[in-house]
C-alpha cells in the first residue's frame, strides 16, 4: 500500500496565494475579464485594481493573461501534505507527539522496503509539523494533549442579551481555598450565594465550614428573597422574587426541597448541562473575582505560589500564617460582599456599582411576605402527625414547645417543616389551614432556658384559669343581707320598686326616640318677628299650633 493511498497530498497555492486569496484575486480577475469581454477594459481599470489589492500593475496584467490563456483565476495549484483522519487518529494515540508518529511512518516504510512492496513516501518531520499547524486549529491541537478541557479554552462564547433586575439569578457553591480554625481544627469553608445577572449584585449568601447541602441553599435563598432597606446592611435593598434561577446539575440544587421552595413562589429553575461553566458566566465570574480580590489576601491561602519543586507543594508562608477563626472569616466575607455591592465598579455596568445599577433600574420589585418566606423555605415532612401529651413524634424522637400546653390529647393534626440537617428544632403548622403554630425542640435535650419557658407557660395557663373561675364566681354568686329578725332574707344589690320604674321609663323613652321619624312631621314656619329671606317667607306661612296636616305648600289653593 502506497503512502499516497493512506495520506493525501492536496493542492494549494504558495505564500503569495494565501495573501492574494484574502484580497480577492479571483473576484478582481473575474471583474477584469468581464470588462475585457465587453471591450471596456482600460489601463486605468487595471491600475485601480492593483492599487486596491496592493500589488504591482504588472502582476495584475499577469493575472489577466493567465485567465485569458489558461482559464485560471487563482494561483497555480501546488501539492501539499495534509492531515487525514487516519493520521489524526495516530496523533490522538500519541497525545499529539508528531515525532513519534513520524517514527512510525518511517518504520512502516522500512518494512515495506524489506518486504519488496511499494515504499510509501514519508514526509519529513518539518512537513508533518507544518501540516499539523495548517490543518488543525489551536483547539484541536490542544485537545491532542489535554483533551476536552484543554480544547474548551480556545472556544468563543456568546453573550446573553442584557435584561432587567431580578429577570434571572444564578447560584453556585464556591470552595474557599483558605484554611480557617473551627473547634481546634483547620477546615476549608464553602460559600453558597446568588447573583443577579443584570446588575451583578449579590442578594444573599450563606457560609458553611464543610461541604454545603440543602440547608445552605435554603438559608441563602431566604436572605436573597427578603429585602433590607437599611443601606448599611450587607445586601441593602437588593432582593425580591426573581423570574428565573439558573443552576448547575448539583444534586443539592436539584433536590425536591429547593424545587418546592422556589415553586411556591412560581419561580422556575433552569438546570444547565454538567461541566458547562460558560452557561452561567455571572456566578463563575463572581467566584473568580472573589478568589483574586479577597481569598488570595487571607492568611493560609493554599493556592499561593510556591518556590518548591515538588508537585502540589504549598508555599511556606501558608503553614507559617495564623489561621482565621471561622466567625472572623464569615465577618470578613460579608464585608467583602458589601464592598462588592456598594463600591466595586464594573465596565459592564458603565462604571457603576451593582447597587447603583440596581437602583437605576425602574423594573418593579416583588417582595415576599416574611411569614410565607419562613414557611416555604423549609423542607416539608410530607406527613400529617398527631399532637399528643409527649409532643410531636418525628424521626423516632419527640419534639415539644411551650405553646403546646393545653393542646395535647385533643387529636390535633399538625405538619412539620424543618431545616435540612438541623434536626434539633422543627417548625409545626396546623394540618387543617396550614397556620403556623410555633417551633419545637427535642424533649430529651431541652436547655435550661427552654425548661424555664415551659414552666412559665404552665403558670400562665394556671393563672388564666384562676382568674376565669373568680370572675365566674362573682357573676353567679348571690349575697344576702344579715338578718336580725325572723323575715325572708334581703338580696344585696337588688333594686327598689321606684328605681325599677325609673329605669323602665328611661328604657321606654329611649326606644321611642329610636323609632321616631323626624321627616314625618314637617317643621313649622318661623315666627313673624324673625328676619328671614324673602324667598323663604314666600314659600312658608305661620302654622297654627297643632295643625300638622301638611306643609304650607300642600295647603295652598289653585
Amino acid at each position: 500500500m502506497g503512502f499516497a493511498s493512506r495520506f493525501v497530498f492536496g493542492e494549494t497555492g504558495g505564500l503569495a496565494s494565501s495573501v492574494v486569496g484574502v484580497l480577492g484575486r479571483r473576484e478582481v480577475t473575474a471583474r477584469l475579464l468581464a470588462l475585457d469581454g465587453r471591450g471596456e477594459l482600460t489601463t486605468e481599470h487595471v491600475r485601480l485594481v492593483a492599487s486596491s489589492v496592493g500589488v504591482s500593475l504588472r502582476t495584475v496584467w499577469r493575472w489577466l493573461e493567465a485567465a485569458r490563456v489558461e482559464g485560471r483565476l487563482g494561483p497555480v495549484a501546488r501539492e501539499r501534505f495534509r492531515i487525514t483522519p487516519e493520521l489524526h487518529a495516530r496523533l490522538v494515540v500519541w497525545c499529539g507527539n508528531a515525532a513519534a508518529v513520524h517514527r512510525e511512518l518511517v518504520a512502516e516504510a522500512a518494512a515495506c522496503r524489506d518486504g519488496g512492496e511499494d515504499v510509501p513516501v514519508v514526509p519529513s518531520l518539518a512537513t508533518l509539523h507544518r501540516a499539523i499547524r495548517l490543518d488543525l486549529n489551536a483547539g484541536q491541537r490542544a485537545a491532542l494533549v489535554g483533551g476536552e478541557r484543554a480544547r474548551r479554552r480556545h472556544d468563543v462564547h456568546l453573550r446573553r442579551p442584557r435584561q432587567w433586575r431580578n429577570a434571572c439569578w444564578e447560584a453556585d457553591h464556591k470552595h474557599v481555598p483558605v484554611e480557617v480554625l473551627l473547634d481546634g481544627e483547620l477546615v476549608f469553608p464553602w460559600v453558597t450565594w446568588f447573583i443577579d445577572c443584570a446588575t451583578g449584585a449579590v442578594p444573599g449568601a450563606a457560609i458553611t465550614p464543610h461541604q454545603p447541602s440543602r440547608d445552605a441553599i435554603l438559608a441563602a435563598l431566604r436572605i436573597a428573597l427578603s429585602r433590607d432597606e437599611d443601606p448599611t446592611g450587607p445586601y441593602g435593598p437588593i432582593g425580591g422574587v426573581p423570574s428565573l434561577v439558573r443552576i448547575d446539575r448539583g444534586a443539592d440544587f436539584l433536590s425536591q426541597t429547593v424545587a418546592d421552595a422556589l415553586g411556591h413562589f412560581a419561580v422556575p429553575v433552569q438546570d444547565l448541562p454538567a461541566y458547562r461553566p460558560e452557561l452561567k458566566g455571572s456566578i463563575e465570574n463572581l467566584n473568580g473575582c472573589a478568589q483574586k480580590m479577597f481569598f488570595a489576601a487571607l492568611p493560609r491561602y493554599t493556592h499561593a505560589p510556591s518556590a518548591r519543586l515538588r508537585p502540589g507543594a504549598r508555599s511556606s508562608r501558608v503553614d507559617e500564617a495564623v489561621p482565621l477563626a471561622f466567625a472572623e472569616f464569615v465577618r470578613l466575607l460579608l464585608e467583602w460582599v458589601t464592598w462588592w455591592n456598594t463600591e466595586h465598579v464594573s465596565q459592564a455596568l458603565d462604571g457603576r456599582t451593582p447597587l447603583e445599577a440596581w437602583r437605576a433600574d425602574p423594573t418593579p420589585v416583588e417582595d415576599v411576605d416574611p411569614g410565607l418566606l419562613h414557611r416555604f423555605t423549609l423542607a416539608d415532612d410530607g406527613r400529617t402527625r398527631t399532637l399528643t401529651a409527649s409532643g410531636v413524634r418525628w424521626h423516632n424522637r419527640y419534639y415539644v414547645g411551650e405553646w403546646m400546653h393545653g393542646m395535647a390529647d385533643a387529636g390535633m393534626k399538625v405538619r412539620i417543616r424543618y431545616v435540612p440537617h438541623h434536626d434539633h428544632e422543627i417548625e409545626v403548622f396546623a394540618a387543617v389551614d396550614d397556620a403556623y403554630l410555633g417551633s419545637a425542640h427535642r424533649a430529651d435535650e431541652a436547655t435550661e432556658e427552654q425548661r424555664r419557658a415551659h414552666r412559665r407557660r404552665k403558670d400562665v395557663e394556671k393563672r388564666r384559669l384562676v382568674r376565669a373561675l373568680a370572675a365566674a364566681s362573682r357573676h353567679t354568686r348571690t349575697r344576702y343581707a344579715a338578718a336580725t329578725e325572723a323575715r325572708p332574707p334581703e338580696r344585696l344589690g337588688s333594686l327598689s320598686a321606684a328605681e325599677a320604674d325609673r329605669e323602665l321609663s328611661a328604657a321606654r323613652l329611649g326606644d321611642a326616640g329610636e323609632l321616631a321619624l323626624p321627616d314625618l312631621i314637617p317643621p313649622a314656619a318661623p315666627p313673624e318677628h324673625w328676619c328671614v329671606p324673602a324667598s323663604l317667607r314666600a314659600r312658608c306661612r305661620p302654622t297654627a299650633p297643632g295643625d300638622h296636616r301638611g306643609s304650607s305648600d300642600d295647603r295652598e289653593g289653585p
